[in-house]
C-alpha cells in the first residue's frame, strides 16, 4: 500500500511542474498533464493508464478537461473548480472561503484536491469503493484549475467571469482570456499553433532553466498528502494584482 502512496503524491507533485502556464482552457489542461505524464515513474505510469478509459488511449492529457465537460452532467461538481474569497479581502483561509454557494464546507477547488487525492490513495485496495477513474481526472483537472488565479478570485466579479476587457480587437470576458486566448496567441505566434511546441519548451525549460526550483516545487509531496492552499496562496497573490492588469486590458 505504500508504494502506491508515494505514487499518487508523485503524480500530485509533477501536476504542477509547469509554473508558466497559467491559463487553463483546453490546451493548457492538456499541456501540464501531458508534462505530468511524461514525468512519472514507471510504476505511477502503469497505474493511471489502467485507471485512464479506453478512450483515452493511454493519454491522460485527452482527458484533462473531462471535469469541465460534465459539470453540467454532474452539477454537483461545479462548485470544486474555484474558490472565492470576500471582496476587497487579499488574503485566503480554508476555514472561511472553502464552501459553496450554500454554504457547504470543504466544497472547492481546495477540498476537492483533498478529497480526490485521499480517494487515491486506496489505489491497490481491494477494499476501496471509489471510482478512481473519475478521482484520478477530476484530481488531474482541479490541479490545473487551483494554479489559474481567476479560480481563486473574488465573489463578486466571479472569478473575472463579469469583467469585460479587450484581447487585441476583440471583446471578451477576462476569465476566458486568462483561460484561453492568452496560450491560443502565444501557440499561434511561437509554436505553429500546435500546443506540442508549448509542451517541449515548458519541459525543456523544467530541465534547465527552472531546475533549482523543482525541489521547492516537490517539496509539499514529501511532507503533507497534499498541499492545495499552498497553491491557492501562489494563485492569491497574482490575482491581487488583476486590477492593474484589468486596466491595460481594457485600454
Amino acid at each position: 500500500m505504500e508504494i502506491y502512496r508515494v505514487h499518487i503524491l508523485a503524480l500530485v507533485s509533477i501536476l504542477i511542474f509547469s509554473p508558466v502556464v497559467h491559463g487553463w482552457g483546453i490546451d493548457g489542461h492538456l499541456t501540464i498533464c501531458r508534462i505530468a505524464q511524461s514525468r512519472l515513474s514507471e510504476a505511477a505510469a502503469t497505474a493511471v493508464k489502467k485507471l485512464l478509459p479506453a478512450s483515452a488511449e493511454g493519454d491522460l492529457g485527452s482527458k484533462c478537461s473531462w471535469a469541465d465537460n460534465v459539470k453540467f452532467r454532474y452539477r454537483w461538481s461545479s462548485a470544486l473548480h474555484y474558490i472565492d474569497t470576500p471582496d476587497n479581502l487579499c488574503t485566503y483561509q480554508y476555514t472561511r472561503d472553502c464552501k459553496d454557494g450554500n454554504g457547504v464546507k470543504d466544497r472547492c477547488v481546495a477540498g476537492a484536491i483533498n478529497n480526490y487525492t485521499s480517494q487515491l490513495l486506496t489505489y491497490g485496495s481491494a477494499a476501496s469503493q471509489y471510482n478512481l477513474t473519475q478521482a484520478l481526472l477530476f484530481l488531474s483537472h482541479f490541479i490545473g484549475d487551483i494554479h489559474q488565479p481567476l479560480h481563486v478570485g473574488f465573489t463578486s466579479d466571479r472569478g473575472g467571469n463579469t469583467i469585460d476587457v479587450k484581447w487585441y480587437t476583440t471583446k471578451m470576458v477576462l476569465h476566458h482570456t486568462w483561460d484561453s486566448n492568452i496560450i491560443e496567441t502565444s501557440e499561434e505566434r511561437s509554436y505553429d499553433s500546435s500546443p506540442d511546441g508549448l509542451i517541449d519548451a515548458i519541459q525543456k525549460n523544467i530541465t534547465a532553466e527552472w531546475a533549482d526550483q523543482v525541489p521547492m516545487w516537490e517539496k509539499c509531496s514529501r511532507n503533507l498528502t497534499t498541499c492545495p492552499d499552498m497553491y491557492v496562496l501562489y494563485s492569491k497573490i497574482l490575482s491581487n494584482h488583476f486590477p492593474q492588469l484589468v486596466s491595460v486590458l481594457k485600454s
